[in-house]
């Protein structure tokens, strides 16, 4: 699959619609447009790697608690991502491991602060090709 997320623009926020061959794919996807929001994702190194247990009532809000929790990262820890893999996920838990790094403000230039993953539109398809779509308080 070559395309793994699009841009999504909306009247006062942004968002992404990312795609993959299962729906691991398409977290894994998610994160990664979510990132490519933030700063540029070639600029990445992954010498660091987080693991991240991930818990929810549902498979809505899992999706937005993972892209929630990443931003968390960021924004506390400093750290930035460019490889995700998906060990674990069902109806309401995830385990991954995120690779990546601190933020180094003289190579990776912040395009895009992003306050939250929002349910606003959201929309979750399981088909051959699975499909999350996303929007974000900026």
């Amino acid at each position: 699959m070559a395309t793994k997320f699009e841009i999504l623009d909306h009247t006062a926020d942004t968002g992404i619609i990312a795609f993959g061959d299962s729906l691991e794919r398409a977290f894994e996807n998610a994160a990664l447009g979510m990132i490519s929001l933030i700063t540029d994702l070639t600029g990445i190194k992954d010498n660091q790697t987080k693991k991240i247990n991930i818990n929810s009532s549902d498979r809505d809000s899992l999706l937005i608690s993972w892209l929630n929790e990443l931003i968390y990262l960021f924004d506390v820890d400093n750290l930035l991502f460019n490889k995700f893999d998906i060990i674990h996920l069902d109806e309401t838990s995830l385990s991954a491991i995120a690779y990546g790094e601190k933020v180094d403000l003289s190579r990776h230039e912040i395009k895009t602060g992003i306050k939250a993953a929002t349910y606003h539109m959201l929309k979750i398809n399981e088909n051959d090709i699975c499909r999350v779509q996303v929007l974000f308080d900026i």
